[in-house]
């Protein structure tokens, strides 16, 4: 059984469908790309599983439960976090306090503050910073702390919308280090990315979805060296 299932869901924004029947699934412990163009519609199938839009038609299950109706902080204590497009911290809040927004769903202050050890280990600069207000730190900076304020909740599965959006080369391959490294120890991760290239040299398997559709699918290896996504994402 798949930890998550995407069943023929459609989805709409007022009369325009953006998601068309799409069905796909994401096994325990590995990472699946999500690729596409803008306006392919990743976001919002993201958006769809983790309870922020309603579909018309289709399920989402996740660990063979029905999620489709279930309220978005409902989902978050199931075992699902969400790395949102464009970060998303509480800019007013310092890291430390955006890091506590995180583990809203867990009740236990020892279990909290191991996980908050364990987010300080995989982001140092987290912790040089845990006294900072969130709105005054770099892009990659708001970026980690995104990461690690869904880690917090301590997730079963990590869902990622865009996590190297307008970074500096450097800093995209630091992020996609990240990734791996919380994939290793554990957590499987949906990736949504523009960049085509370095999602999938990480990622299990993909799914290359194109106005709202889900048009190719496949190993990661097997579609880096396909050559129509080559053309189409790889500048190749």
């Amino acid at each position: 059984m798949a930890m998550l299932e995407i069943k023929d869901l459609a989805v709409y924004y007022g009369m325009i469908q953006a998601i068309k029947g799409v069905s796909f699934e994401v096994n325990e412990g590995e990472v699946i790309a999500l690729i596409g163009a803008n306006g392919a519609g990743k976001t919002t199938i993201l958006h769809t599983i983790t309870g922020l839009l309603a579909p018309k038609r289709g399920s989402v299950l996740f660990e063979g439960k029905d999620i489709t109706k279930i309220p978005a902080h409902k989902i978050v204590s199931l075992g699902m976090a969400h790395v949102p497009e464009g970060r998303r911290v509480f800019a007013q809040f310092t890291v430390y306090q955006n890091l506590k927004m995180g583990a809203y769903t867990r009740s236990d202050k020892n279990e909290i503050e191991e996980t908050m050890q364990m987010v300080y280990k995989r982001f140092p600069r987290l912790e040089e910073r845990k006294n900072q207000i969130a709105g005054t730190l770099s892009g990659g900076e708001q970026q980690m702390l995104a990461m690690g304020r869904a880690l917090m909740s301590h997730p079963k599965i990590i869902l990622m919308d865009e996590p190297s959006m307008g970074l500096s080369p450097i800093l995209v391959n630091e992020i996609f280090d990240i990734i791996r490294s919380v994939n290793e120890s554990g957590t499987t991760v949906l990736l949504v990315e523009q960049n085509a290239k370095k999602a999938l040299a990480i990622a299990d398997r993909a799914y290359v979805l194109e106005t709202g559709k889900i048009v190719n699918s496949g190993d990661a290896d097997v579609l880096m060296n396909d050559d129509s996504i080559k053309k189409a994402y790889l500048g190749e």
